[in-house]
């Protein structure tokens, strides 16, 4: 009889853990859309500067006929909302990588490391600058390079290609390498910075090179040698490793893993609904294993593993760590195989004491 209350029990509180909140499921699209928010956005910001610079010169008569075009296009799209774009358009500014949003001056971690590096000195208006994101990482985790990282959008869309290619019959790269080397180049760039002066990272870290690179191609009409190391970090994914710059090299997602690593708000597995289908594994952009309840602190919160999930089997939990391998899913083959062994031992072991 105690032995059916604990089952009745249990399956109470499985219950009770069993049924995520329904939106979680549509988490991904809605960061699919940041993405591509945050990217108009890259290409929105130098096109006003523009704007800014030919209202200033009070010289539309003297304008090309393209540079009158972002004219007109941009005060058809800024007249709502302002009426001296000349100054009111300067609330927003910047990139990714260090900008101001009306008037909330915000800057990437990363570039905060750097510039203590390379002025081995804390400068703390620039510092404050950073702890918006900073708070937002130790409660999110890595949600920046899955959220807002503007390199994200194109390393999707990368991912995307690779699978039409090998859809008809050409094979991308899928090779595996150690996590732990993007670490390793966080540390020499923060070297390379305190011995050069300079910030290093700028050079190389993705959100940093395309607000760059997009600035010079739309404002002055021209590429730096940024666009050819963001090609050649492409084709490392598509042809080398999948997601492999994110995975392996990038010195901002090692800065990020970091400070998310004990992040309070994390996906977790559903046991009892879990088939074991394997496809919040095959989703997972960072090669992560949620199906063994592996997220671990290089996590991004993405959700598109519970976005895929079919039996519902993964949502979101206050927690500052991941729990333990739970075992197979309870609707999987396996554990009903194991659950049926299981039976068959205890009635040998009541027949034998019979």
């Amino acid at each position: 009889m105690s032995d059916e209350m604990d089952l009745k029990h249990q399956s109470q509180s499985a219950g009770k853990i069993s049924q995520p909140f329904f939106l979680w499921r549509h988490l991904n699209k809605l960061r699919w859309l940041c993405l591509v928010i945050v990217f108009l956005m890259l290409i929105l910001i130098p096109l006003l500067s523009l704007y800014q610079h030919f209202v200033a010169a009070q010289g539309y008569n003297h304008l090309t006929g393209s540079e009158k075009f972002i004219y007109d296009s941009m005060a058809f799209i800024t007249a709502p909302l302002v009426s001296d774009p000349e100054h009111e358009l300067d609330a927003i500014k910047g990139t990714t990588w260090s900008g101001q949003l009306f008037g909330l001056k915000l800057t990437d971690p990363l570039a905060l490391v750097g510039q203590i590096a390379a002025g081995i000195e804390i400068y703390w208006p620039f510092a404050l600058t950073a702890m918006i994101p900073i708070i937002f990482t130790l409660l999110f985790g890595r949600f920046f390079c899955g959220w807002i990282c503007p390199a994200t959008f194109l390393y999707e869309l990368n991912t995307n290609m690779a699978v039409w290619l090998n859809k008809i019959g050409i094979r991308t790269g899928n090779r595996r390498f150690n996590r732990m080397f993007k670490y390793l180049v966080l540390i020499v760039g923060i070297v390379l910075s305190a011995l050069t002066g300079s910030i290093f990272f700028a050079s190389i870290y993705p959100p940093a090179v395309i607000g760059r690179e997009l600035y010079f191609s739309i404002a002055l009409s021209g590429f730096g040698g940024g666009t050819l190391f963001f090609i050649l970090t492409l084709l490392f994914d598509l042809l080398v490793a999948k997601r492999g710059f994110c995975r392996y090299l990038c010195p901002g997602g090692a800065l990020y893993s970091l400070l998310g690593r004990y992040r309070v708000f994390r996906i977790r597995r559903i046991v009892e609904k879990c088939n074991d289908c394997s496809k919040c594994n095959a989703v997972c952009e960072f090669g992560l294993n949620p199906m063994e309840d592996d997220f671990g602190q290089e996590c991004n919160n993405c959700a598109a593993c519970i976005s895929v999930c079919p039996k519902d089997a993964m949502t979101f939990i206050f927690s500052v760590k991941d729990h333990k391998y739970q075992g197979h899913g309870h609707h999987s083959r396996h554990y009903r195989k194991n659950q049926s062994d299981n039976k068959l031992g205890d009635i040998e072991v009541k027949n034998l004491n019979d």
